[in-house]
């Protein structure tokens, strides 16, 4: 599916604009959740916390309790990526490959209720974003969404909010080098230029995850949500959210919770990939800290792909290493032993495919609650063994988006697994699966924004000669806005 290139004037939504067939695709509008799911989604954090304490006996009960209803103060809305893995001994596990600020989720996510047309939509803005318009000291002004991707969905919530609010929204483009005609702040407050004038904001739901820090301050008077701060904290900054990980981990050691992540290498310059690839049995994966959409990510498996990516001109100067996740024989080795992926229950065909699952959850006043769930596939199915005559991103890349330049962006939805009574099967997922997932989504929210926290001042500025301390990249502190 290929989204044509975005239209770049502001749209006005008002009550009663919504409708279904804009905002999910197609395949869902049909779908119908999976019992299982729909068992799940109606648990509740106390009966989740429950079930997760009597298999996790090494978690302190109320320390889970207290990450269900943390609230956090800046990273509301979230998304793991998540892989279902077992190790050398078959211990199934899953595993945080990265963790999204303001990701998508909402089209590919069939409705709870069918009654309830706006679906997850609704139930995000209600439990997150609204509460914080009520109680938010916040300037005179209109509502708005920004984008720079996925107007579908950015639609979608401009549709949704107005409907709640009913005030009219304006869905803003803010795309990289092309948004300084129609978004500006001044002295943090959020403005778009509408019928000819410069309109103030109130309040912006952000859905512009390129870069966003380019063209949006990191703190604001106006209220974004999320606010650029969550998205350099570890949001949409993989170096940072490693980081953030670790802190956390540390700190909640001793009450047996632990965000389980592959063996990542931070802070990695360009020349130095090669020596931490070999590290790791010459099977990793390299990342590029700020991209995402799956963009910036490359599998190297063998020589040939690490000269070609080691040939790229880069757009930054520090890089992350990743344990490989692949198939039994050709995974990296790690101080975690060798892990692999569960995969898809085989196909007619015999071939399992390596498959992620993608939480959304939204934190509000009564802490977490689950948004979104949905599955992507690779293109290609595992092999036993790696001839190097195949690409191995082609056997583990499971991100639908591919970047054609331009703003224009082409979606692989024939690899989309929904949730739904139709592909949820074969996944191989269980409730026992669902809960690890979200728990591991719910902590990873909570170390990257409490590693916003540690990126403010006791006055809520933003400590920029801090963050270069701990993300030491002079090409990205350059761009951030500000």
């Amino acid at each position: 599916m290929t989204q044509s290139p975005p239209e770049r004037a502001i749209r006005p939504y008002r009550a009663g604009d919504f409708e279904p067939e804009k905002h999910f695709y197609p395949r869902v509008l049909n779908a119908q959740l999976h019992p299982l799911v729909k068992s799940f989604l109606t648990l509740g954090n106390e009966r989740i916390a429950e079930r997760y304490i009597h298999l996790h006996p090494e978690a302190e009960p109320e320390a889970v309790r207290a990450a269900l209803t943390y609230q956090p103060k800046h990273f509301r809305w979230g998304g793991a990526d998540l892989f279902v893995i077992t190790s050398e001994t078959g211990t199934r596990r899953i595993v945080v490959i990265e963790t999204n600020s303001c990701p998508s989720g909402q089209k590919s996510m069939p409705v709870f209720d069918e009654s309830a047309e706006h679906g997850g939509y609704e139930r995000l803005l209600r439990h997150a974003f609204v509460p914080k318009l009520e109680k938010a000291r916040l300037p005179s002004g209109g509502l708005c969404v920004l984008y720079d991707k996925n107007e579908m969905e950015a639609s979608g919530y401009a549709a949704t909010l107005a409907d709640i609010t009913g005030e009219e929204v304006l869905l803003v483009p803010c795309f990289r080098g092309q948004s300084e005609e129609l978004v500006r702040f001044d002295s943090g407050l959020l403005e778009v230029r509408a019928e000819g004038e410069w309109k103030p904001m109130r309040a912006a739901f952000r859905y512009v995850t390129q870069a966003p820090w380019q063209r949006v301050p990191p703190v604001t008077k106006t209220l974004i949500f999320n606010p650029v701060l969550a998205c350099l904290a570890g949001g949409r900054n993989k170096l940072l959210a490693a980081k953030a990980y670790d802190l956390f981990n540390a700190d909640m050691r001793e009450q047996g919770l632990r965000i389980r992540t592959p063996e990542t290498i931070w802070d990695v310059g360009h020349q130095e990939v090669p020596l931490w690839v070999e590290r790791m049995g010459g099977v990793a994966v390299v990342k590029n800290p700020y991209s995402n959409a799956g963009q910036g990510v490359w599998t190297l498996t063998n020589r040939a792909e690490l000269d070609a990516f080691m040939k790229l001109e880069q757009s930054y100067d520090r890089f992350i290493v990743q344990a490989l996740i692949g198939n039994f024989h050709w995974s990296s080795r790690s101080r975690n032993g060798r892990l692999y992926h569960v995969g898809t229950v085989p196909d007619k065909r015999g071939r399992i495919y390596a498959a992620d699952l993608r939480f959304m959850v939204g934190g509000g006043p009564e802490g977490f609650a689950p948004i979104a769930i949905y599955a992507r596939r690779a293109r290609k199915g595992l092999t036993a063994e790696l001839d190097g005559m195949a690409s191995s991103w082609e056997m583990l890349g499971t991100n639908l988006s591919v970047n054609l330049g331009g703003g224009e962006w082409k979606s692989e939805t024939e690899r989309l697994m929904l949730v739904d009574n139709r592909d949820f099967n074969k996944l191989g997922v269980g409730t026992d699966d669902l809960i690890e997932g979200y728990i591991q989504t719910v902590l990873s929210v909570t170390a990257i924004d409490r590693m916003c926290d540690r990126l403010l001042t006791q006055k809520g500025r933003f400590r920029r000669r801090f963050f270069s301390e701990i993300n030491p990249d002079p090409k990205l502190a350059a761009e951030i806005a500000g």
